[in-house]
């Protein structure tokens, strides 16, 4: 019993004064960039190409000229690549798939169409994301790993049955 209390009167507030400390406005990048390097696994980022428009369409007229070398391109279900923010996370850029069709794209007739019988849907993957908590004192901050979910790619689909 006495050792039970020893652990916790001592080795519990250490444990939870270090993954909750507080950073100021000046230690909180580097807290946050030693964290994510030292504490949880960094994928691979997708070019950072911006989409140049919010409006897209299904890009049939790729498939007329010869193959890219890029898989977002070659796919059934071609995406894009858009850079998401958000503010109070670190890193607070990152970029994500998004799907360029609704269907998927099929050789009917000779023709290449957009096929609504199946869908393109996101490929997810989570991720940890530091987000940035104000503390008690009102003028620091704490980072709370959270999982977020990242499209990746896309893919075709059968469509769910009701």
């Amino acid at each position: 019993m006495r050792l039970v209390l020893i652990f916790v009167l001592f080795i519990v507030p250490m444990w939870s004064s270090k993954m909750f400390r507080c950073y100021n406005d000046q230690e909180l990048q580097a807290a946050a960039d030693r964290k994510l390097r030292t504490h949880y696994l960094r994928p691979t980022e997708a070019p950072r190409t911006t989409a140049r428009s919010s409006s897209y369409s299904c890009p049939l007229e790729l498939y007329k000229t010869p193959l890219s070398d890029e898989q977002r391109d070659r796919s059934l279900s071609p995406w894009r690549f858009v850079t998401h923010i958000k503010e109070d996370h670190f890193p607070s850029t990152y970029v994500g798939a998004q799907c360029l069709c609704s269907g998927c794209i099929q050789l009917k007739d000779n023709k290449m169409i957009e096929d609504y019988d199946y869908n393109s849907v996101p490929i997810v993957q989570n991720r940890v994301f530091l987000k940035k908590e104000l503390c008690d004192d009102k003028k620091t901050y704490r980072l709370r790993p959270v999982n977020v979910e990242v499209a990746v790619g896309c893919t075709c689909v059968r469509p769910q049955s009701s």
